[in-house]
C-alpha cells in the first residue's frame, strides 16, 4: 500500500519576493531572468537596498513548490530536504507541516537557504540565491522506507549542481528503482545542462519514467530548436516528457503520441513558481485517475493560478470537485 502519492527531494529555500524595476537590476549588476548563486553579505545588502519594499516569504525550492502544490490539489506529499535550526529553518517547517506535508530531514546547525526573488513589471522573476544548509543533504538522509511508500518520487535537477546533493538525487532514484516506485525527474534550469547534460540524458533512458523540462532547456538537451522535435527527441530516450511552453501550454509524449496542451490565458503578475505548479498538477492527476491529457490541463490550471499574483503557492486548497470543474 503506498502512503504517499510523491516523495519530493530537493534544496530546502526560503523565499524572500520583492518587486522591483529593470533599474534596480542595473544598478546592482545582477543578470535579469536567471538563478545566480550568492552569499549571505550579498543578500544582506540588496535587502538593505529594497528597504521599504514589502516582502513575500515562502518556504520554497523548485521541488518543494511542487510537493505543496500537490498537497493543495488533495494529494499525499513527503518531502526530503536540508534546513537550519534558524527562524527561517522553524519557519519553512511550520509551512509544511500546516499542509501535512511529511519532512523526513531533521533540521541541522548552519543557515537555512534562502533566495531573493526579484519579480519587474513584465513578470519576469530573478533569483539570487544562498544554498545555505540545503548543499549538505546527502545520500543518508534519504530513506529507504519512505521512497518504498510513494507511488512516484520528484527529483529537482538543481541537486545535480552538488556532489552530496547529487548523490542524494541519485540514491533516490535508484531506491525507487529497486521498489517499483515511478521517477520524474525536472531539469530545473538551462544553466545546468552544461555540466549535466549526459547525466540527465542517461537517466531519461534508463530510470526515469517522466522527464519535465521548459522548451529552452529542451533546446539545450537536444540540441535541436523545434520544439516539437525537441519532445520527440527526448521521447525516444524517456517514456514521458512533459515540455512547457510558457503562455501556449505543453506537449506531453506519452506512447509515441503528442499531446498537445493548451495554455490558460491570464494576466502574469509573477512567473515564479509556474513551472513547479504544473508538474504538480501533472503529478497529482495521473496519480489520481486522470489522463495524460487532462493531467497536463490541470497543470496548466494550476500553473495559469500562480502567475497571475505574486507568490508560488495555490490560494487555497481544492477539492476534487473543483478539479474536475476546472477539467470541464
Amino acid at each position: 500500500m503506498r502512503r504517499y502519492d510523491v516523495f519530493g527531494v530537493g534544496n530546502a529555500i526560503m523565499d524572500l519576493q520583492l518587486q522591483c524595476d529593470d533599474a534596480f537590476l542595473a544598478e546592482h549588476g545582477i543578470e535579469k531572468g536567471v538563478m545566480t548563486l550568492t552569499k549571505p553579505k550579498r543578500q544582506r545588502a540588496l535587502l538593505a537596498a529594497l528597504a521599504g519594499h514589502p516582502v513575500h516569504y515562502c518556504s520554497g525550492g523548485s521541488a518543494a513548490n511542487t510537493i505543496v502544490g500537490i498537497a493543495d490539489l488533495g494529494g499525499k506529499a513527503a518531502y526530503a530536504g536540508k534546513t537550519g535550526k534558524d527562524a527561517h529553518g522553524q519557519r519553512y517547517l511550520d509551512e509544511m507541516r500546516a499542509l501535512d506535508i511529511a519532512l523526513e530531514v531533521p533540521p541541522s546547525d548552519g543557515d537555512t537557504g534562502t533566495c531573493i526573488v526579484l519579480i519587474t513589471p513584465d513578470a519576469q522573476r530573478t533569483m539570487l540565491t544562498h544554498l545555505g544548509v540545503s548543499a549538505t543533504l546527502t545520500a543518508d538522509d534519504i530513506r529507504e522506507d519512505e521512497v518504498a511508500r510513494a507511488q512516484y518520487v520528484y527529483v529537482e535537477g538543481y541537486l545535480f549542481a552538488g556532489d552530496s546533493t547529487r548523490a542524494a538525487a541519485l540514491k533516490t532514484i535508484e531506491l525507487a528503482k529497486r521498489h517499483g516506485v515511478r521517477v520524474a525527474l525536472t531539469v530545473s534550469d538551462p544553466f545546468l545542462i552544461e555540466m549535466c547534460r549526459d547525466i540527465f540524458l542517461e537517466l531519461a533512458e534508463t530510470s526515469v519514467d517522466l522527464l519535465f523540462c521548459n522548451e529552452q532547456e529542451a533546446c539545450a538537451l537536444t540540441g535541436l530548436n523545434d520544439a516539437i522535435d525537441c519532445a520527440h527527441a527526448l521521447h525516444r530516450h524517456c517514456a514521458n516528457v512533459a515540455l512547457t511552453l510558457g503562455a501556449k501550454g505543453s506537449i506531453i509524449m506519452h506512447e509515441g503520441e503528442a499531446l498537445p496542451v493548451e495554455g490558460v490565458r491570464v494576466q502574469a503578475i509573477d512567473t515564479t513558481g509556474a513551472g513547479d505548479m504544473y508538474a504538480a498538477g501533472v503529478l497529482y492527476g495521473i496519480t489520481h485517475g486522470l489522463n495524460w491529457q487532462q493531467a497536463g490541463h490541470l497543470g496548466s490550471h494550476a500553473a495559469a493560478q500562480i502567475v497571475s499574483q505574486l507568490g508560488a503557492r495555490l490560494p487555497r486548497r481544492y477539492t476534487r470537485e473543483e478539479i474536475a470543474a476546472l477539467l470541464r
